[in-house]
Parts: C-alpha cells; structure tokens; sequence
C-alpha cells in the first residue's frame, strides 16, 4: 500500500526568539475586480516561500466559492459549496507569490463586482494542508505537519465529480468523542455518527486517520488542518499567544446570548449548528463565515450588524443582525435565531484572531495623515483602518468614527451629540477609508489599532462603577471616553494629569465648556488606575449609565512612533523631546493647568522653523489659524516657538499626543 504524501516545511520563528503574527499567516483581503484584466492582491502572505491556502467568493450574486492551494497548484480550483472535481482556471489564480497572489479574469474570481479573499499560510500551530493518493483500499493513518492536534479538518477527493467535503471538528457532539462523528462542508447536513469519516480514531499532533469515506482506492486527496491553540499557540513577540481557537457552545435563546470566551478578540469566525432541534428550517445547519472587514459587526450593540457569507452556498453575502459580536476576549451572540443562537443547539465554531500582535516600529504602519489630497474621499492609508477623525479646513465639525461601531456611524470630537449615521462613511474596504463628510478643503487623520500603540473598544454603561476590558496590552496614558447612544461630554483621562500625580483621579473634557477647563477633580475614573487589561470608571453617567452605549479609544507610547506626554510652559521657546528621529507628524495638545483649546497641527499642513504653522481646535468648529507660528519643526519631536497662553505660558502644565513622520 503506497501513499504518496507531501508535508509542509516547518515556517515557525526562530527557537527562542519572536514567534510569527498573526498578520503574517492570516489576512482577510477586500478588493473590486473590472472582470477582464487579472490584478495582484497583497496582503504580506509569503505563499510562494511557505505555501497555504487562498480562499475566495464574490460577495454580490450567485458564485461558487473557489479555492486554491499551493499543494495542488495555481489555476487549480476547488468549490466549498460543490462537489464538482478540481477544474483548472486559466484565468483563475494564476500565481502564489511572497506577498500574496494573482488572479486573472475568471468569473467566478474577478467578475465586475466586490471580493472577498481569505488567505491562510502555512504554520506550526496554525494552518497545514496535505495532498495525499491513494493505492489500495483500506483505512489509514495519515502523517502531518501542524506541530499540534488539530482542532478542525476539511478533506475531500478532488480527481472526480460527486465527492463531499468531509470535516473533523473538536467541538462536535460537545467535545464528547469527536472523532466518531462527521460533517460535510458543502451542505448542511447535522454531525453523523460514522466510522467511515474518521475510523472513531482521536487524530494526534503528528498524525490524523480516514475511514473509507475519505479512502477511495486510486483518488487523490486534499486536507485542510486547522489548529485549536489552548495557551500554546507561540505567536508573538515572546512566542506566547494563541491565535486560533475551535469549540463549541449551547445557544440560549436570548437577546444576550451566550458569550465565548477566546482569550482575543477575533478578526473572522465560523459557525455551524450540529443538531436536529429547529423544527422551523435548519438554517442553524448553514456553515456562516463573519469576518470584521465585511460590513463590520458592530462592537457591543443592540445592533448585530455585519454580513455572513455560508460557506455551502453560491449565494451572495447577507447582511444580519444576528451576527456575532466581537470582545476583547472573545464573541457574542444574540437574537432567539436559529442560525447562531437556536434555544438547547450546540454550535461549533472556528475562530482567528486579530491582528497585529507587536508594537509598531514604524508610525507610517499604523497612522495616515490627508490634507485634501484625496481622490473621490477615498483615504489611501496602506493600512486596514480603525478610527479617522475628518475635518475641514475651512470650518466646520470634525466627524470621528470607528470600524468596530460600523460602517456609517460617526461622533463629533466638538459636541456632545449621540452618534448619527451617513451612508458615506465606509470601513468596508483593505488599505483604505472613504469619507463623504466633506469634498472640499478636508483634513483627515487615521489610525490603526495595534498593541502599546492604539486601540479602540466599545461597551455599555452597568449604572454603577465598572471596569472594562481592553486589547491595548500596556497601561492606557491617554483615553477618550464618548456615549453614543445619547449627548453627553467627551471624557479624557491622560496620565500628565495633576503633573502626574494620581492622574486617575482626574480629567479633562472635548466639550465642558467653550473653553474647555483646567483640569478637575472627580471620581469619573473612579480614582483607579487603568492597567494593561481593564479601564476603571465610575457611576456617572457621563461614562457608566445603565444600558447606555459607549465608545473608548486608547493611546500609549511607543518608542520612535508615539509619545503621550506633558510640558510645563516657559514663557520662551522650547524643544519637546517625543524620542523621535524625524520629527512629528501630528501634534495634539492643551493646557491642563489652565483654560484653553485643544490645538491639533500635522506635517500634511506645515510645521516648520519660522513659518506659518496652520492649526486646528479639535474641540471647535472654526477655521484653521492658518497665519501662526507658534511652533518649529525639532528632529527629537516638535518645537514651541512663542509665548502663546495655549501651548506655552510660563508655569502652566501642558499635555500633549504626538506621532513621528
């Protein structure tokens, strides 16, 4: 009996340094086709050095997923939903290449319209794929390279027409024996409890076993390995976290539904009931895809928002609102619905997380600055953003946003109005954020969340003091705190605050009072320090009121790309040192001693030695001050040229945000 099999290589870190990112073996990837010339995607995937798996579907009408391998080849097409044998696509995925692939003018793959492409890299602990042929007939223990036990399979035979795709699951029958039951991709069929899928046999970290149904004499065979990481994932900088969860859970029936705990938050999940209990359909059974690029599920809200794709169908994408919720630990679900939350249903569900998992070392990685120059509103960042804050030069509000509150919802950085909704502000794309506010004079700037630099959360008020789980990894040295669902003021914590002292115990507002006051003494912190995992607040309503929703952003100092910092005026010029190298990029900054706005200025528009320096109050609606020089350009940060009261009167404490060029 001969098997021929080819494993991967080994694409770990190296021993005892950094371990990869997710980023670097996982990307969920957007982009529109014309449906006649072929494109490059890239996504930084090294596909061509390490191989994997490049999954894709048109998001709009009916089109058969189509699915690529390194082991079987480009032009090489597979179809989740189908089961028709490998077709090769000339004008399919024409190449793998160290950042990603190509397509050509297939139309299934690049058919005027909107795509979605989920990329998966070979990796220890991560993804692994084996291509197998088989001669003779009996069941068999196949060898492979995930470094771990799986915690999903997919196979099929993909050399004739009519063969299911057969799945492992860990989380099938409750955990209890998953081994001797199976499941079929390409249909909703629930879990059966057969030998001829697994041969009842548990699969190892080295090795997974096929029963007949999987073993056809003289076919060939493709198997997608996904791994369940519990505390032994090895990503990251210190080789330490998981990046990829399988389970299950029960669905309740509620509104709030059950909560899953990954120990992240995750970027993409898939859900499928198991079981035979919704007597109103079985669209429990359908196998959903969500991911946060999509639609963007909306962040801890009555509103579930975001779009599923089912991966056992051509049909288009459905936007939902039964869809899962993204934590900072995990997903949640709600809605008495059958497809995730169906009263007594077991789900399984495959979860990734997101990404990145180090520290910026470069600010143009992670922060865009625009002054006008955008073509159609369309915001070119390089980077899948997270927040933009969009103005106007000339005068007017300044619009602020967030992928996790989704597509069209927006605050106002100068008033204290709920958040309202424009269809022309979008986050569904890769690379890129498009704007309607303003078509004219605009000024934008844009962040990404990333560990120790940025991140964003979104909960709802207890009515009491609460903590709050963030993803930022350090302590937080600066939040802004916003409810959404009503008007309330804009709330700062910033750690230069009371000259550093017990800053927790104080704040600063966007919006109290035209002036925006010094700095006050009040519990709205609730006199706690933030810590690398949990902000403090407390019972107010400005931060914590019963049922009310709320928006967090969080700021930290990364050495060489941002500094949160504070000053004391001097009356005369004056150098900040932010540890940059360049100079600043953006300069975000206010009195905290003493009344006064908060004065934003940003390379885009100017900051130079003895010219003109435009600056905009983020808290105002005016006009930039497009005649000051109140400040210099300074290689190590940014300079202060004059005795302005704003930014540099004589024994006044400042605070300030910067970010390098």
């Amino acid at each position: 009996m001969n098997i021929s099999t080819k494993l991967l290589k080994a694409a770990a870190g190296s021993a005892g340094g950094a371990g990869l990112d997710v980023d670097e073996v996982f990307s969920t990837f957007l982009y529109t086709t014309d449906g006649t010339s072929s494109k490059t995607i890239t996504n930084n995937i090294d596909l061509s050095g390490e191989g994997g798996l490049v999954w894709l579907k048109r998001r709009s009408g009916s089109y058969s997923h189509s699915l690529y391998d390194t082991e079987r080849g480009v032009q090489k097409q597979l179809q989740s939903d189908a089961t028709t044998a490998e077709s090769t696509e000339t004008g399919g995925l024409t190449a793998f290449t160290s950042t990603g692939f190509t397509i050509g003018n297939v139309q299934n793959q690049s058919a005027l319209g909107d795509m979605v492409s989920w990329t998966l890299r070979k990796s220890p602990r991560f993804f692994d794929l084996v291509k197998i042929t088989v001669t003779g007939g009996c069941n068999r223990a196949i060898n492979h390279a995930l470094g771990s036990v799986p915690g999903m399979i997919i196979g099929t035979r993909y050399d004739v027409s009519g063969e299911n795709w057969f799945v492992y699951h860990r989380g099938v029958n409750g955990g209890s024996s998953p081994e001797d039951y199976g499941l079929q991709l390409n249909n909703t069929y629930a879990q059966a409890d057969e030998s001829s899928y697994w041969q009842d046999t548990a699969p190892t970290s080295t090795q997974f076993t096929v029963g007949n149904n999987l073993n056809h004499s003289g076919g060939s065979f493709i198997f997608y390995l996904f791994a369940h990481n519990n505390s032994d994932g090895g990503f990251g900088p210190d080789s330490d976290q998981d990046v990829i969860k399988c389970g299950s859970y029960t669905g309740n029936g509620s509104a709030t539904g059950p909560v899953v705990n990954l120990g992240f938050e995750p970027q993409w999940v898939m859900i499928k009931g198991t079981g035979y209990s919704d007597a109103t359909g079985g669209d429990y059974r359908h196998w959903y895809i969500y991911d946060m690029m999509r639609g963007n599920p909306v962040q801890d809200s009555s509103s579930y928002g975001g779009k599923t794709i089912k991966a056992n169908e051509s049909s288009n994408e459905s936007g939902t609102n039964y869809n899962p919720q993204p934590t900072p630990t995990g997903f949640k679900l709600g809605a008495n619905r059958s497809a995730t939350n169906y009263s007594g249903e077991t789900y399984i569900y495959m979860a990734i997380r997101r990404g990145p998992l180090a520290a910026p070392t470069d600010a143009t990685k992670v922060f865009f600055v625009d002054s006008g120059t955008a073509a159609n509103n369309v915001l070119s960042t390089g980077f899948n953003p997270d927040m933009s804050i969009v103005g106007r030069t000339t005068g007017g509000s300044k619009y602020v946003g967030a992928r996790l509150t989704g597509s069209s919802a927006y605050l106002f950085t100068d008033s204290t109005a709920a958040e309202a909704s424009y269809p022309g502000w979008t986050w569904d794309e890769s690379n890129q954020f498009k704007q309607g506010m303003y078509n004219a004079n605009n000024v934008s700037w844009t962040w990404k969340r990333a560990p120790s630099y940025f991140d964003v959360v979104a909960y709802t008020g207890t009515g009491s003091a609460m903590t709050v789980n963030h993803n930022l990894g350090v302590v937080p040295e600066m939040m802004w705190v916003k409810k959404r669902s009503a008007t309330d003021h804009w709330i700062v914590y910033h750690k230069g605050l009371n000259g550093g002292t017990d800053p927790e115990d104080y704040y600063v507002s966007f919006t109290n009072g035209g002036g925006t006051p010094a700095e006050a003494n009040f519990a709205i912190f609730n006199d706690t320090a933030p810590t690398s995992s949990v902000f403090s607040l407390g019972n107010y309503t400005e931060v914590s009121g019963s049922g009310i929703t709320y928006i967090a952003y969080l700021f930290a100092t990364v050495a060489g790309v941002s500094k949160v910092g504070s000053y004391t005026g001097t009356g005369s010029a004056q150098n900040i040192d932010c540890g940059f190298s360049n100079g600043a990029k953006f300069v975000l900054l206010k009195a905290a001693t003493g009344s006064g706005p908060w004065i934003l200025i940003d390379s885009a528009r100017g900051i130079s030695t003895g010219g003109y320096d435009p600056q905009i109050e983020i808290n105002g609606t005016s006009a930039q001050s497009a005649s000051a020089n109140n400040f210099n350009a300074h290689s190590a940060g940014f300079g202060i040229a004059t005795g302005n009261p704003d930014i540099n009167s004589s024994g006044t404490k400042y605070i300030f945000y910067a970010i390098a060029t």
